[in-house]
């Protein structure tokens, strides 16, 4: 009887991180988590030190003994596009952890959400702390739309929401611009979570002792103020928010091949990451994002947004079989669910 071989994934945002180990029948063994595997935002040295630990993790949980190295370890990991970075963080655990894994596949965080759901090709559109759009084809060719980070883009993500609330609030302030409503709710809101008395206060939340992902968090009163306060200025945001999502997809339409736009339920698109538990407030904007531009752009007739049930760290444990020519039996249908459909007339 074949020994039995263990494939690991891990799914890395600028927040948090989650990993699974798989065995290659299929069987997850283990589930672990843990903070950022950035390279860009935590370094190169932090990241792969915080990889091995949640290998180290996985593999106690699975009895799996810490020396004995996975067959493959798939890392699908927010900041993972550039192959000099991949090979920094590769060569990294290579060096420093030799028994974490005998082979390695990375690549960015959508690529897994993707392999989670799609045999063959798809899209996927994340929307958490930051924003990113990627479409494989079948014919394995790759495109994207955003995922530049924070300074660059990252619109319609939680940052973003952050950011343009209090950019409302300090231009109101400011008798800068007028807002589209009152900045009332957002500004003690503002206050409570940052912990401040005034605007001078918020500064060294952005500038000294900035941290990315605190800042993206205040989206969470942003979204409570549009859904359970009825905030219009809130509601505004998320609006706005919706369109920049929706407008990913728009710059992608005229890549999309045929296929992934005549299949049942249209343009399938993989949501992932929290501001899309706001889809309630999203939706309108989302759908006039998507309108075509100008020339460029391609009208896409129905689209179908599907909703993860498992993490992406599956569809990265299956990248990272894929690489050395195994193809875990990943139950593609089983680990998504559709929470909006929609046919543009």
């Amino acid at each position: 009887m074949a020994e039995v071989e263990y494939f690991g994934g891990i799914e890395g945002g600028a927040t948090h991180s989650k990993m699974v180990i798989m065995s290659s029948e299929g069987k997850i063994m283990a589930w672990s988590e843990g903070p950022s595997t950035n390279h860009w935002l935590i370094g190169v040295d932090q990241c792969v030190t915080t990889i091995n630990d949640m290998v180290v993790d996985a593999k106690k949980q699975a009895g799996i003994p810490e020396d004995k190295p996975l067959k493959a370890l798939g890392l699908s990991l927010s900041g993972g596009e550039k192959e000099e970075g991949q090979k920094q963080v590769i060569d990294g655990m290579k060096t420093k952890f030799p028994n974490v894994s005998e082979n390695y596949k990375m690549c960015t965080d959508t690529f897994g959400a993707i392999a989670t759901v799609c045999e063959s090709g798809g899209m996927v559109l994340i929307a958490g702390t930051g924003s990113n759009c990627q479409l494989i084809n079948p014919d394995g060719e790759t495109y994207g739309c955003g995922g530049w980070g924070h300074m660059m883009g990252d619109e319609g993500g939680a940052y973003w929401i952050a950011q343009k609330a209090v950019k409302y609030v300090f231009d109101y302030d400011d008798n800068f611009h007028e807002p589209p409503s009152d900045t009332s709710y957002l500004k003690l809101a503002m206050f409570e979570y940052f912990k401040v008395n005034d605007r001078i206060g918020l500064l060294d939340h952005l500038y000294r002792n900035f941290d990315k992902s605190k800042f993206a968090g205040f989206c969470k009163l942003v979204a409570q103020g549009a859904k359970e306060k009825g905030d219009k200025l809130c509601q505004i945001i998320f609006t706005q928010a919706g369109e920049m999502l929706g407008k990913h997809i728009c710059a992608l339409s005229s890549k999309i091949d045929k296929s992934l736009l005549e299949g049942e339920g249209g343009l399938q698109v993989v949501c992932v990451g929290s501001v899309w538990k706001s889809w309630d407030v999203l939706r309108e904007g989302f759908l006039r994002g998507m309108l075509p531009r100008n020339e460029r752009d391609v009208a896409i007739k129905t689209i179908t947004l599907l909703e993860l049930k498992q993490s992406c760290a599956i569809g990265a444990a299956n990248l990272g079989g894929r690489s050395i020519g195994k193809k875990l039996p990943v139950k593609y249908a089983d680990n998504a669910t559709v929470f909006f459909s929609h046919t543009f007339s």
